[in-house]
């Protein structure tokens, strides 16, 4: 049986080592995204109301995690919007349908919150599926004038941006120190950094750009 619910400050380090075990190797030799969800938990950005973990059969296999961002439009008009991750299944759940259910119930919980768009730096593919589109598509950029190939955008609410440019600011608890990163890895048991395909993979969409 497949339960989604808040995660409970008992879940904590079980979140962690799921994360760690999600990313490990998958963007760069080892993985900094489980110190990110131990940070992110303490920032003022951080949305516990839309923090879940997934669980099976009464274990927790995944979760998913949301902070606050904004856009500003031209005119110096902020809009208080939602961006997730990490958002984190174990390996040998992925593919079957937990990370999308995870997506859409904090989806609905969002919209129920108040909240009209989520704007994610993400891999396409994992994303299109689930209503995500270019930023291109929405004129979202960043501040430099920039459309990443990896800025995705979803409405939850249709028409909400109206084609108007905005420049996208996410939290700065996104911003993650990566020495202390590696200080905090060492207090999990030891893994294998390796070098991976995904990485090359990731480190040309990361680079990328959305041209007209």
């Amino acid at each position: 049986m497949m339960v989604i619910r808040n995660e409970g400050q008992w879940d904590r380090r079980r979140v962690e080592e799921i994360t760690r075990e999600a990313f490990y190797n998958l963007h760069v030799p080892g993985c900094v995204e489980h110190y990110l969800v131990h940070v992110m938990r303490g920032h003022a950005d951080f949305l516990p109301q839309l923090d879940f973990v997934v669980e099976l059969d009464g274990q927790v296999i995944g979760n998913i995690m949301y902070t606050k961002a904004k856009l500003v439009d031209e005119a110096g008009t902020e809009k208080e919007i939602l961006t997730f991750g990490p958002i984190s299944i174990l390996p040998k759940y992925q593919r079957q349908g937990y990370g999308k259910a995870l997506m859409e119930h904090s989806f609905y919980q969002g919209a129920a919150l108040g909240y009209d768009v989520v704007v994610i730096f993400g891999i396409p593919g994992n994303y299109v599926g689930r209503g995500f589109c270019s930023c291109k598509r929405y004129n979202v950029c960043l501040e430099n004038g920039a459309f990443p190939a990896a800025l995705l955008v979803k409405e939850l609410r249709p028409g909400v941006l109206d084609g108007r440019r905005w420049f996208y600011r996410g939290s700065p608890v996104l911003h993650v120190d990566e020495a202390a990163a590696r200080r905090y890895d060492e207090t999990f048991p030891p893994m294998e950094k390796r070098r991976l395909p995904s990485q090359e993979e990731f480190y040309i969409l990361s680079r990328s750009q959305v041209l007209d």
